[in-house]
């Protein structure tokens, strides 16, 4: 099978540039100005932007054991609409991917179900090293810890155990970076004023610039002092950014940080009129924290930028403060937010790609994706940007069936995703055939 993409501009590696890809079956054959040979389906994609397929490094699909929330299916399925083409899954499932066996059963699911390509983090606990020991670098992207209480219910927090996970483990490991001590004691204060139901907007209050800062920084200490590779997920205040670096190359980097987008987007101001849709672990918190998070993210001190994509029913959402969980869909509309800020002059459509398809890929060492290479894995993006639409229920892929987003306007679309060479989804439409991969990783 050969699909010829005539008359784009790619956006690849620091620059934009017009040209012709010839896609052979899974890999990128061809990348050149004018090709002429014959494929069979050819696309004109004139005026059109081409990405490397997004790369999201965390996401909560909900398989096994909480799909009324959502699937491996039913979310990959949002994930390609979206642009997104890989996804790295966290473990905090039912039951929680702490055995190799527990591992291996997502793995199998996702084998039948995952339009888009996959790979599971394995969870460490207070009591599981031994099994921690046996993941394989080679087909699974790292070791996911819990500092800090979420969905779940994971939390490592015996100092020795976390020092034996560190020193003993060559793996990335990623971290969920609150202090539980803090949280709890600002959680009793909120509820001695006010019982079960906490107004939302005291969320960044309780999950605090303090609870977060004092988890990271002692996973960064424990980094430096075992030679650990870390990797900080979803960063949510300016005062973290200080403790990371941007005067080494990411691939030599051995400590590393991820913004999300909802961080980037809602600062606790929005808790006004979004209230519990925007309740996330960490919290969103003040315009100063989004402004640092922004500043960090373009001089380089954070690397990635994903989604922590969690739904929950709209239900649950509804339930009282310390009831209600904390999550929300986002991969359908991940990389249309960050376009948004493209079209705002807030960043270029090059560093988009840098820290949403380059970067999770030199960091997980992913093999043969995220960039537009001759002979990488034909996971592409086509996107226009000039098409008004705005985010409303009847659009919205997620299986919740609600977003945070809903009701605001966008001016770029995501048009056609390719996966492993095949047109998955073009212009709303899905094709039948779930084409997603295992991702491998570079040992």
């Amino acid at each position: 099978m050969k699909t010829l993409i005539k008359n784009v501009k790619i956006v690849n590696e620091g620059r934009i540039f017009e040209s012709d890809i010839l896609i052979e079956n899974d890999l990128i054959s061809q990348i050149n100005p004018g090709i002429s040979e014959e494929a069979d389906e050819v696309i004109d994609a004139s005026g059109k932007y081409l990405l490397p397929g997004i790369i999201d490094d965390q996401v909560h699909f909900r398989e096994p054991g909480l799909t009324h929330k959502g699937d491996i299916e039913s979310e990959s399925k949002a994930a390609v609409a979206g642009g997104i083409t890989s996804f790295i899954d966290q473990p905090n499932t039912v039951p929680n991917a702490v055995t190799q066996e527990l591992l291996a059963n997502k793995y199998e699911i996702a084998s039948q179900k995952a339009y888009a390509n996959y790979g599971f983090m394995m969870g460490g606990t207070n009591d599981n090293l031994e099994e921690v020991l046996k993941t394989n670098p080679r087909n699974v992207p790292g070791i996911k810890l819990f500092l800090g209480s979420s969905t779940g219910n994971m939390l490592v927090d015996n100092p020795e155990t976390l020092e034996n996970i560190f020193s003993s483990t060559k793996m990335l490991i990623a971290v969920h970076c609150e202090d539980e001590a803090t949280i709890k004691a600002n959680t009793q204060k909120y509820m001695d004023e006010y019982g079960e139901d906490i107004p939302v907007k005291f969320h960044h209050l309780i999950r605090s610039e303090e609870a977060c800062y004092k988890s990271s920084s002692k996973a960064i200490e424990l980094a430096q002092k075992t030679g650990a590779r870390l990797h900080v997920f979803h960063l949510s205040t300016a005062k973290e950014t200080e403790l990371f670096r941007n005067n080494i190359p990411l691939k030599d980097k051995k400590i590393t940080a991820e913004v999300c987008v909802h961080h980037l987007t809602f600062t606790n101001e929005d808790y006004d009129t979004k209230g519990a849709l925007i309740k996330w672990n960490p919290a969103v918190k003040t315009q100063k924290d989004k402004d640092g998070l922004w500043e960090a993210l373009l001089d380089g001190r954070i690397d990635v930028i994903a989604t922590d994509h969690a739904p929950h029913t709209a239900e649950e959402k509804q339930n009282t403060y310390t009831k209600c969980p904390s999550g929300a869909p986002l991969v359908q509309h991940s990389l249309i937010v960050m376009l948004e800020n493209y079209k705002n002059g807030r960043i270029s459509l090059e560093k988009i790609v840098e820290k949403m398809c380059h970067n999770p890929a030199i960091l997980f060492r992913v093999e043969k994706r995220g960039f537009v290479r001759e002979g990488y894995k034909a996971d592409l993006v086509l996107v226009a940007l000039d098409k008004n639409w705005t985010v409303a229920k009847e659009n919205i892929l997620y299986k919740c069936g609600w977003s945070p987003l809903e009701g605001m306007n966008f001016h770029s679309k995501v048009t056609h995703t390719f996966v492993n060479g095949h047109l998955v989804y073009e212009n709303g439409h899905f094709s039948d055939r779930k084409s997603g991969e295992r991702l491998l990783f570079e040992i």
